[in-house]
This record gives structure tokens, sequence and C-alpha cells, in this order.
């Protein structure tokens, strides 16, 4: 019998690998594209460790060529989502019962596979699928899915060993229970980490999943459900299921068993989740738990000590990589009037070399958009601002959707810092500029935090330190994530535990001990080592 006490050591994040011309990884990345690009697949749902097909399929293409059928997935219909459902439920009990170690070795196991076997089955998947070029690919598909699987080990060390004190008299212990049901989880297109960690991160606490992926990131949904498959996670843990959003949740929304929801996507999606389940109160065992982490409008604050090559960097990474469709992309930014022309001039020059096109030439740094209705909805932003008196484009601004969804950089200048590209979320790459008079920078900070309902990530560029903290004051509940003369994108696990409030979420910091702490329902045991006989107390002397 193992009677030792186990827990992880902090692990390190995953290296990065460069792709640089020459080096092995690029040419195995290029050799997997070739046989992704070459194969079309079939992808099936998958309940209780069973393949179905349901022979109501959709198609799965690829957004830098629309005409490119990567795959044919299968729908679940009413059948298949109270199955998947019956399935979560059966393998509940023993896999709660399993000891959180040999969960986590499971998890360990699969990191492994990710890192060493399929690092580039999954970032192919991830750049054909979902428009990634290779490095958002890297840090997406193989980096963060690897870091979560580790440092979700580790955290999970520090969650079961936090224990109440004990006196001479009594032993109290804390017993972290899963959840009473199973766990909804709607993940999103944009990163395939994120539609790792919504199902992972609850499985490792001993939960089981009913799971919604997006349908326009099947490919590496797909991929990564068999790696899980592959290092041991055993059948009806996680349950697979393609299909209407709307058909799924109207089923599971009213299960009695539902414990929580697990979510990533639109304001307005999570918002109606959480109104239906607020209808459904009285038929539920108990509570659900309501995760979501939902949309952003990202800011990028300049103070006249910052430096324009540095600002004007980050404006350009910030708003353009991997098209601006992340949640923490930054698509406003406030300049002072004095930094305005020499950033204006570098952010020219940046547009003018940036190339935009097919994940496959690696010398694209804007790729495609994910699909027609992002494209479209997009473009209609821009064609507001060409229409509009108070707002000028100054670089970009032309869309083509003839092969693929492609959308140039568009940098645009407006002189209403309540223009509509500055308030609402767009979810493409399109950066709106205000330039404010230098005089103004405490009274521009408050029009920031008052600007956009959401709080999610947003920066400052400062070397003046009175200046940072004002600004770190006054942004206090704009950014869950805030950053200090960087771009306000590219959290790290372990290091920027990630989420926003406001109407960006519910801010568990995915990254973090705090989001697993939300998938168990602890309980307090007391053991009483010499109980009393006597109902008599002193005072009634």
């Amino acid at each position: 019998m193992n009677n030792a006490i186990y827990n992880f050591r902090e692990p390190k994040n995953e290296p990065v690998l460069t792709y640089k011309p020459g080096s092995p990884e690029r040419l195995l990345l290029k050799e997997e594209l070739k046989i992704q690009s070459n194969t079309v697949i079939d992808i099936p749902l998958i309940i209780g460790g069973k393949e179905i097909r349901t022979g109501k399929t959709g198609k799965v293409v690829n957004p830098s060529d629309h005409k490119h059928i990567l795959g044919t997935y299968h729908m679940a219909t009413e059948k298949e989502i109270s199955m998947a459902i019956m399935a979560a439920l059966d393998a509940k009990h023993e896999w709660m019962t399993l000891s959180w170690m040999e969960r986590a070795a499971i998890m360990s196991r699969a990191a492994e596979l990710i890192s060493k076997k399929h690092r580039f089955l999954l970032n192919a998947a991830t750049m054909l699928g979902q428009g990634k070029g290779v490095m958002q690919a890297e840090i997406d598909s193989a980096c963060e899915v690897i870091d979560y699987l580790r440092f979700n080990n580790y955290f999970a060390s520090l969650v079961y060993m936090d224990q109440p004190i004990s006196e001479n008299e009594t032993i109290n212990r804390l017993e972290y229970r899963p959840l009473e049901g199973f766990v909804f989880t709607v993940t999103p297109f944009n990163f395939t980490a994120i539609a790792s960690n919504l199902n992972t991160s609850v499985a490792l606490m001993g939960n089981t999943t009913v799971w919604k992926p997006a349908s326009t990131s099947l490919l590496s949904n797909y991929y990564l459900m068999k790696i899980l498959g592959e290092a041991g996670l055993p059948p009806g843990v996680i349950n697979f299921v393609p299909g209407s959003g709307s058909l799924i949740s109207s089923i599971v929304l009213k299960h009695k068993d539902l414990a929580g929801i697990h979510f990533t996507g639109s304001n307005t999606t999570f918002n109606s989740l959480w109104k239906e389940v607020s209808e459904n109160l009285s038929s539920y065992r108990s509570y659900p738990k309501l995760v979501g982490e939902t949309g952003g409008k990202d800011f990028i604050f300049a103070h006249s000590s910052a430096s324009p090559p540095e600002l004007a960097t980050a404006i350009i990474r910030g708003a353009f990589e991997y098209q601006g469709q992340k949640c923490s992309a930054a698509s406003r930014a406030y300049i002072p009037s004095s930094l305005w022309e020499e950033t204006k001039r570098l952010l020219l020059k940046m547009t003018d070399e940036m190339k935009t096109g097919n994940v496959q030439d690696f010398s694209n740094f804007v790729n495609p958009v994910i699909d027609e209705t992002a494209f479209d909805r997009i473009m209609g932003y821009i064609e507001r601002v060409k229409e509009s008196g108070e707002a000028t484009i100054i670089a970009g601004g032309k869309g083509d959707k003839s092969t693929g969804y492609f959308i140039e950089p568009t940098l645009v200048v407006t002189t209403n810092p309540h223009f509509v590209t500055m308030e609402e979320e767009i979810f493409g790459p399109v950066m709106t500029l205000y330039v404010y008079n230098n005089n103004k920078f405490e009274e521009t900070l408050k029009i920031c935090d008052e600007t956009s309902p959401y709080g999610l990530t947003g920066s400052i560029f400062s070397y003046d330190k009175y200046a940072m903290i004002t600004a770190c004051r006054t942004l206090r509940y704009a950014a869950g994530n805030f950053y200090i003369n960087d771009k306000p994108t590219g959290a790290m696990v372990g290091q920027q535990p990630f989420g926003g409030a406001r109407a960006s979420g519910t801010n568990d910091k995915a990254g973090s001990h705090l989001n697993l702490t939300r998938w168990v329902s602890p309980r307090t045991i007391k053991e009483t080592l010499m109980p009393a006989t006597d109902y008599k107390y002193p005072f009634m002397g």
C-alpha cells in the first residue's frame, strides 16, 4: 500500500520553440501541415469513451482557404445529449473515489504526450482549423495546454494541503469533495488551451463533464480528446459533444444534476446561460457553480514619459496577433499628443511591413479571421468608421473573403473617446487610437475606466512612477490583468493568473489554485477524542 503523502513541485513553463528556418521543429511542423492538409477526417461524438456518428453532419473548413474541407463532424441530437449526461454521471463515482494523485498522473502523461509526441499534431490542427500563425499556435496548443496540465497538478497539491487547525481534544479536517453532479463545459474557438483547461481542471478535482466545443475548433479539439484517451483518461470522465449550442443547453440546463458551468465565450451567451440556470434553480440538487470568462475591450494607455518604439510595438502585437481574436487583445489606445507623431510614424511603418495571408506561409504576421460571420461583422465596423466624421482610417481598412477570410490590420484615429470602436468589442484586427492633451492625463484615465462595460485586460506605458501608480489606482477595476510597460496579452499559466470582472466574467483566475477551488465542495470533519459526559457547564455551578 502506498501511504506516502505526495505533492507536486512547482513546474516550469514549457519552453516555446522558435521555428526558425532550418530548425527541426519547423521541418516537423511543415510535414504535419502537409499531412493534415491532404486528409479529410471524420469527427464523431465521444460519449462514455465510445465514438458515435449521428449522420447529422457539418463541415470543418480552413479559414485561410474556405473551399478546403478539413473534416466532417457529427452533431448531437437530443438522444446523444442525454447519453452524455448519463455517461458523465455513471463515470462519476469511480473517478471521484480514485486517489487524486492517480487523476493527476493522467494529466501529467497528457502533458508529456503533447510535449514529446503530439506537439506538431495539435499545432498543425490549430493552425489549419482555427487560422493561427505558427507562433500563436505554439504558445497556445502546445505550451499553454501543457502548462495548464502541469501547473494544475501543483495547484491541486496546494488546495488539498490547506487544512484547519486541530487542538489536543479534536482532529479537524477538510475534505475537498467534487461537486455533486456533472459540469457543463462550453469552450471557444480561439484557444485550444482553453478547450483543454475548461475540462481537465474540472476533471482533476474529481468531476466529470459534458463538453460542448466550438464548431470552428473541432479539428484540434477532437485530437485533444484522443490524446487524453491515450493518456489514460477513463471513459465518461469527459464527454465530447459537438452540435447546436442552443439544443445542448436546453437539455443540459434543465437536468437536476447540473453542478456547474465552466464557460469561455461571448458575454451574451454567458448571460443567457446564467438566466436559464436562475429560472431552473428549484429543480437542481445543488446550486450550480457558474464560472465564466467572456469579452473584453482592452486598452493600452500611454503617459508622456513612455517610449514610442515600445508603445508602438505593444500596440501592433497586442492588437494584431491572431487577428485580434483574443479576449485580451488590445483594441483601444490613449496616446498623449507629445508622443503622437513619432508613435504614428512607427505604427505606419510596422503595418506597411506586415504581411497578411495563409498560415502555412510563416512570413505572414496576420492570418484569416475565423469565419464569414466574423469577417462580415468586423468589416461592418470598418464601414461605420468610413462613414463617420469622427474617425479616420490611417492604415488598412480592406478585407477580402474570396479565398480566405482576410482583413488587413486596421488603425483608426478618432476625435471622440466614446466612438463606437472605442466602446464595443470587435474581436478582429481593428485598433482605435485616441490622442489626448498631455495635461489631461488623469481626466483621460477616468474616461478609459468608464468607457467600457468590460474589465479584462489593460496596460499602462510610463516611466514616471507617480503617473504609473496613479493609472494603476484609477484603473483598479478596469482590468483583471493589468500590465505595466507591456502589451495586455500573453498571460502565462502560473505567472499571470487570468480573468477579469465587470462584464468580462466571474474572475476565477484560470492558471492558479483559485480556479480549482471552484470545482470542489469542501466538507469539514471534526473528530472529538474525549466526548463530554455531562451536559452541565462550569458557569452553572
